[in-house]
């Protein structure tokens, strides 16, 4: 049996009986385009199955723990919940990065770290698990590491960190904060942006995101804590 396999056996508590499932989960179509000989699956369309499936557990979830709440209430919160920035954080969490299959150049340009890929894996892991096993262990993990104490979860995710890091940098006078698009991938329904966070003109962080926001919130992420790690030495 393989670590990744020991691995998220452990983290889910079940055993898991279609192995090429799991394995499918963890590769991106990156890695697929250039091991075209091993006629490998990329974890698209167990993605695609996952964001589904975590729907319904998160609506499922909100149903019953909110019963006096309006649709658009319950909606808007379900969106909290399932952003791309929570998905990551679990992810990064429970090391799918070190496990998730990238190609060369995917890999050498922080692929493993970027919230777009980790967020796209934690949805396939989902969907594997719930061909593999079925709804209820999908309900009981994201039960136990996200909906149960979501309240705390979004506080954390939806921090508003360019505010948090222009109050640190502010703190020795004024100074130019700026954020500057770096670059733009993929197709134009699905773009990645990437943007740079400049102090006084000089590069100090950079994010990536579905939309420029998401990007320069990544990168104030980045540069908040790198500074906060700093002063504590």
């Amino acid at each position: 049996m393989s670590q990744l396999i020991q691995h998220i056996e452990y983290i889910t508590h079940t055993q898991i009986d279609n192995e090429q499932l799991i394995y499918t989960a963890f590769c991106h179509t990156s890695y697929v385009n250039e091991h075209r000989r091993e006629n490998l699956e990329s974890n698209e369309r167990l993605e695609f199955l996952g964001d589904a499936v975590l729907e319904l557990a998160t609506s499922q979830y909100l149903y019953d723990y909110y019963p006096n709440k309006s649709e658009g209430d319950l909606s808007r919160l379900r969106a909290l919940l399932v952003q791309e920035a929570s998905l990551a954080r679990l992810a990064k969490q429970f090391n799918f990065d070190y496990y998730i299959r990238l190609g060369r150049g995917e890999s050498q340009s922080g692929g493993a770290s970027r919230p777009s890929i980790l967020s796209d894996c934690f949805e396939a892991f989902l969907g594997a698990i719930y061909l593999d096993q079925g709804m209820k262990p999908v309900q009981a993990f994201l039960n136990k590491h996200l909906l149960e104490d979501h309240e705390n979860f979004l506080a954390e995710i939806n921090r508003d960190y360019k505010t948090l890091l222009q109050e640190v940098l502010q703190q020795d006078g004024t100074v130019s904060i700026q954020y500057r698009e770096l670059k733009k991938t993929g197709p134009a329904h699905n773009q990645v942006f990437e943007m740079g966070l400049y102090l006084n003109g000089k590069f100090l962080a950079k994010g990536m995101g579905k939309s420029k926001k998401a990007a320069e919130m990544q990168a104030a992420r980045q540069a908040y804590e790198a500074l906060n790690k700093k002063s504590r030495g």
